[in-house]
């Protein structure tokens, strides 16, 4: 199905905090706390969206720059290869090309700069795979557009080779195949559009070693997976507005992640210490946010809204009973072992709004570190780094039992607000969820997991807690199982002991 563009869709991001304070997320302890107002969309539409009104580059060029021309087919790469380490690149406007070789491109070297005019493009005409790679370092791209490469599945146009410390600021990347760019270590994209690009806007992965200090602030992420790769690849998980692989240090705010088909922001297998705040997440047609096999994140000021209507819903025509969330969280929790700055994952002070379903924290019994279900195959989590170690008879004990799952525990819900009109949605069932469960252990047979032990262990024993939110709307709750759905009495008493503190209005929310 293709993505579906909604034209009412236009908050943006350095809204999110505002709207989150006038709607009073506030702690709601007590039984008589009055639900607060929905948060406005008026407002919203006063604030300059980066892909439409993109800052300008200088008008000339710097002193000391190189001057390129966008007339001499090449003049860009050429002239980085013969100008020394450190040196500021001054793009004139119009469309700058590379040679038509589909392996042509810029091989910066350290520290250059590469600055746009007006109206500066770097045009792969749909013949080159790449616009910028190499492992040089403190590489800045600032003003310039960068359009039609062909990059292949999983891999990106700009800084290819995921070199540490680049700076992409005030760019548009647009309209590549495979991702608009890939991360490096203290790698920073800031007030840039990434849109509608094939697979990824970024994949935030590098090939050896694990990215630290990643900085994604004030950026525009629209339209990516244009390819429809998740329909291409059934199950593969290759795509989002954002994918985050194996990253230990992320700060994401300010971000404005909408209508992107699929997944807005997916971190995926052993990432760690990741903030998420402040941002417009909206109209993606998969989750707002999916945090997958990682640990220690805060999520938090985050205006969500309009999420996963697309994927929510032909989950639920298909008569699939899970509970898709716009929050899903999957194998994932703080662990104070892994250094971070918190030790737990903590999602606070958002507001959800006509999302398909809210939060929820799954645990699949049967994937942990070497199982055949695990599908990050090969990945082990953070405290048992040899695959290996995690077979029968070992596995069976302390500490390897609990050291080779990566486990949904340590989960502290608090201060949300969570709205639901089901005729806004245009609903019926299976849009009102709230979930805390696991699958019955069954896989492989030497498994020490099977049974309900992960089901009793997430639902009851790991310290995972929703309390003090508003609720909205005709919400229900999963808890233990799929086939446990709960209204908000049975959800807030024995055995679950869930949302203390919270109130439900359960008229739709407007």
């Amino acid at each position: 199905m293709g993505i579906k563009r909604r034209h009412w869709a236009l908050a943006a991001a350095p809204l999110a905090l505002a709207l989150l304070t006038a709607t009073g997320c506030e702690s709601t302890s007590g039984a008589g706390a009055e639900p607060k107002a929905a948060p406005s969309t008026t407002a919203a539409r006063s604030v300059a969206r980066v892909c439409a009104e993109p800052a300008a580059g200088p008008a000339k060029a710097p002193p000391g720059a190189v001057t390129v021309d966008p007339a001499v087919v090449g003049d860009l790469a050429a002239k980085t290869k013969n100008s020394p380490p450190n040196t500021t690149f001054w793009l004139r406007p119009g469309k700058h090309r590379l040679e038509p070789d589909r392996y042509a491109q810029v091989i910066p070297k350290k520290g250059d700069r590469y600055l746009g005019a007006p109206g500066a493009v770097l045009d792969g005409r749909k013949k080159n795979q790449y616009a910028f790679g190499g492992s040089a370092r403190d590489v800045t791209i600032r003003y310039l557009t960068v359009q039609r490469f062909v990059a292949p599945p999983d891999e990106g146009v700009v800084n290819h080779d995921s070199a540490d410390g680049w700076l992409i600021e005030h760019a548009t990347i647009q309209d590549n195949s495979g991702a608009g760019l890939m991360a490096g270590a203290r790698q920073q994209v800031r007030a840039s559009c990434l849109r509608d690009n094939g697979q990824y806007g970024m994949n935030a992965y590098k090939g050896t070693g694990r990215i630290t200090g990643l900085v994604v602030e004030g950026n525009e992420i629209v339209g990516n997976n244009t390819g429809d790769w998740e329909r291409r690849r059934e199950g593969c998980g290759c795509t989002g507005g954002i994918k985050f692989w194996a990253v230990d240090g992320a700060d994401v705010s300010g971000n404005w992640v909408h209508d992107n088909r699929g997944t807005g922001l997916w971190a995926d297998t052993d990432n760690n210490d990741f903030r998420i705040e402040n941002n417009v997440l909206e109209a993606n047609d998969g989750a707002a946010l999916i945090y997958e096999t990682s640990y220690n994140a805060v999520i938090r000021n985050n205006l969500i809204r309009r999420n996963n209507w697309v994927e929510g819903r032909r989950e639920a025509d298909r008569g699939d009973t899970f509970p898709y969330a716009t929050i899903y969280l999957s194998e994932s929790g703080g662990e104070p072992r892994i250094r971070a700055r918190t030790d737990k994952i903590e999602i606070s002070r958002n507001v959800l709004e006509n999302n398909w379903s809210g939060i929820t924290l799954w645990e699949n019994a049967d994937r942990f570190c070497n199982s055949p279900a695990n599908t990050s195959s090969g990945d082990c989590t953070l405290l048992v780094r040899d695959t290996h170690r995690c077979a029968k008879p070992a596995i069976a004990t302390s500490p390897l039992y609990s050291d080779c799952r990566w486990k949904t525990q340590r989960v502290d819900i608090h201060d949300n607000r969570f709205v639901l009109d089901k005729s806004v949605v245009d609903c019926t069932v299976k849009c009102d969820r709230m979930a805390l469960l696991a699958n019955y252990g069954t896989y492989p047979d030497w498994s020490p997991y099977q049974g309900k032990r992960v089901a009793d262990a997430i639902t009851y024993k790991q310290h995972n807690r929703w309390h003090d939110n508003v609720y909205v709307g005709p919400w229900r709750f999963v808890a233990h199982d799929p086939s446990r759905v709960l209204d908000f009495g049975q959800w807030q008493s024995t055995p679950e002991k869930q949302d203390s503190g919270s109130t439900l209005d359960p008229r739709d929310g407007g």
